[in-house]
């Protein structure tokens, strides 16, 4: 059997909704009660660490505080905090967000440079810039949490949690949530995690030996070769034959 062959009956078994559930958890089971593109940020931007933890703490939080004041945001969020990050900067993240919410949507926001290039990191530039813009905060949890402007590949953070929540954004099936329509699910970027990168290179998917955003760019241009209009189906079935270490 070729490594297509074992993928897709992999994408074919595991495009259930049942995949993701409490024995089986994803950030993006939070991510599914609301439905929508804010939260489902929010969501991605805390899913690094363990998934327990994840969605323990992505569960704790209130999302109608993206609706509130700076105030009510500050006294419900005071003591909230995930490992890198403080009650600071939770209580920023979710000020930066309302404050966008309020002139524009993601989408929106997203499109305004990605229609013009194709390009996704563009699309992620322009919302990390105008999230600085709007609520100007720094500190090291925060820049790790939100990241900065990316302008070269090699060598650069991977955007594992940009990309994924792109995933989210716009693939449509039973694990994703495909809320926006139009951007291009030939253009994503896979969201490359410890786990997908090493069984990605056990697979001969990927030849980098270096994890960065450049290895996520040449995974995705291998997985084009299965298929050229949506190479990130395969990505959550790679990244459940890595946790689960079937490969």
């Amino acid at each position: 059997m070729s490594i297509k062959e074992i993928l897709d009956r992999e994408v074919a078994s595991r495009n259930c909704y049942e995949e993701v559930c409490e024995d089986k958890l994803d950030p993006i089971i939070v991510a599914r009660k609301y439905n929508d593109e804010t939260i489902a940020l929010v969501c991605s931007l805390f899913a690094y660490g363990n998934v327990k933890q994840i969605v323990k703490f992505l569960e704790s939080l209130d999302y109608s505080l993206l609706e509130k004041s700076d105030r009510e945001i500050e006294n419900a969020l005071q003591n909230h905090y995930y490992r890198f990050q403080t009650a600071d900067d939770v209580v920023a993240i979710f000020k930066a967000l309302k404050r966008l919410k309020e002139v524009t949507t993601l989408e929106e926001l997203f499109t305004s440079k990605y229609l013009q290039t194709s390009n996704v990191i563009d699309g992620i530039n322009a919302i990390v810039e105008k999230l600085y813009e709007l609520y100007p905060y720094s500190s090291k949890g925060y820049t790790f949490l939100i990241g900065k402007i990316t302008t070269k590949t090699k060598g650069a953070g991977a955007l594992k949690r940009w990309m994924m929540w792109l995933r989210w954004m716009v693939r449509k099936d039973n694990i994703d949530l495909g809320l926006w329509n139009r951007v291009n699910k030939a253009d994503l970027i896979i969201p490359l995690d410890t786990h997908t990168f090493n069984v990605s290179k056990r697979l001969g998917l990927l030849q980098r030996k270096t994890y960065d955003l450049q290895a996520a760019i040449e995974l995705t241009e291998t997985l084009k070769e299965f298929d050229k209009e949506d190479p990130l189906k395969y990505d959550f079935a790679l990244y459940r034959l890595g946790q689960e270490k079937i490969f």
